[in-house]
């Protein structure tokens, strides 16, 4: 007979409340509903044929055993190149890069290798869901920085006050998910400015780096003072529209890396190979299959957006990434949850009740997150759906 406490599919106290993923759970209803699926941030269409037919001739030559831990070492000198000739960043492919399962993955060494019980750490709310999760696996204190809609732009003496001598880490995510915010050097300096005078390490999440709109991407990282306490996450998978690859990486300092590595060797130890093989090939695409892919995305960008202005809802174009956050309140509404239900019972649409992603969940619960990484055909059958519907709260 097992002890009270152990065993039984009892949970670990640090993982209450991270149960599920709001992801996975809008996604079974949309297919439970036959509703179009606005909620996951995955691509619907296919990803570039250059690069599948690189991964089956990376299978067919046989590279189909354990990489090097850190990355292949032809894919960790290709991210390298691409630092250095898009922002002047240079690191040493052998020792300030890692390839990661997905730049989650990263996320967990991040916190795993960096942090330790204790710690603080900084978090700007909205957040993506694994920063708070891999706060509490790392036993961590969270501090919030809340970005208050319409504008989500951070409150200086909010931000301020969220630093102090116990501060480890900060948490910047640029271009940001779920508001679509991209980040100015104002913003930036003042970021770094608080790093630098507390001591703090800086996890920098990119992964949008290459879907801006307006303006354009800042790596903090290339600030003054900030390279020696940056570590920078990077993925393929929003790039290149193969997110079931999971091939993320991270730059650094390399004795932040090294931490982040020391994590890595025990978590998932390497990361598929063929894919890491196409991967080198992704990197070196030429500029127009990248301006092509931002030309794309803002058309449907367009498209999503004026079928929400058109239902009624309040809405912003995003900046960069691929969501919109929607003001639900001209419709009478005022609770995310009950209002994405009805969406994907009753109109046939999944999104995401964003106040998950808020530790003050009333901030996030007049709105609600859609995504247009989708074809042309899914957000026109949404924008009919929206037509066709009456959203306003009786």
């Amino acid at each position: 007979m097992s002890r009270p406490g152990r065993g039984g599919g009892r949970l670990a106290s640090r993982l209450h409340g991270f149960e599920t993923t709001i992801f996975a759970e809008m996604t079974r209803l949309a297919e439970l509903h036959g509703a179009v699926n606005l909620s996951q941030g995955f691509p619907d269409f296919a990803g570039p044929e250059f690069l599948k037919d690189a991964a089956v001739r990376a299978i067919e030559s046989d590279h189909n055993q354990y990489a090097r831990s850190a990355g292949l070492p032809a894919l960790t000198e290709a991210i390298a190149t691409s630092y250095r000739e898009r922002f002047g960043l240079g690191y040493e492919p052998s020792t300030e890069v890692c390839v990661f399962s997905g730049a989650t993955e990263g996320i967990a060494c991040a916190f795993l290798g960096l942090v330790e019980p204790g710690d603080e750490v900084v978090l700007f709310e909205p957040y993506y869901d694994s920063y708070r999760a891999c706060t509490s696996l790392a036993g961590a204190t969270p501090r919030f920085v809340t970005l208050r809609a319409p504008s989500f732009r951070w409150n200086e003496d909010e931000l301020r006050a969220a630093f102090s001598d116990r501060t480890k880490l900060v948490v910047l995510n640029t271009p940001h998910n779920p508001t679509g915010r991209v980040f100015s050097r104002e913003e930036l300096s003042l970021l770094a400015e608080l790093c630098v005078r507390h001591d703090v390490l800086c996890l920098a999440d990119e992964v949008y780096d290459r879907l801006v709109y307006e303006g354009h991407h800042l790596p903090i990282a290339s600030l003054p003072g900030m390279r020696e306490r940056t570590v920078t996450l990077g993925s393929t998978g929003k790039t290149f529209s193969l997110t079931g690859w999971k091939i993320g990486y991270a730059t650094g300092p390399e004795p932040l890396v090294a931490a982040l590595r020391s994590a890595h060797q025990y978590l998932t130890f390497a990361v598929a190979t063929p894919f890491q093989h196409a991967m080198v090939l992704a990197l070196g695409a030429p500029d127009a299959y990248f301006s092509e892919l931002r030309t794309a995305y803002m058309e449907r960008r367009t498209l999503l957006v004026e079928a929400l202005r058109s239902a009624g809802f309040g809405v912003s174009s995003p900046e960069g990434t691929y969501f919109v956050l929607a003001d639900l309140t001209p419709l009478g509404w005022d609770d995310d949850v009950a209002f994405c239900r009805h969406l994907v019972e009753e109109v046939g649409i999944a999104a995401v009740p964003p106040s998950v992603f808020y530790e003050h969940s009333e901030e996030g619960r007049r709105l609600v997150r859609f995504a247009f990484c989708k074809r042309r055909d899914t957000l026109e059958e949404a924008a009919r759906r929206l037509a066709a519907a009456s959203l306003a709260r009786g």
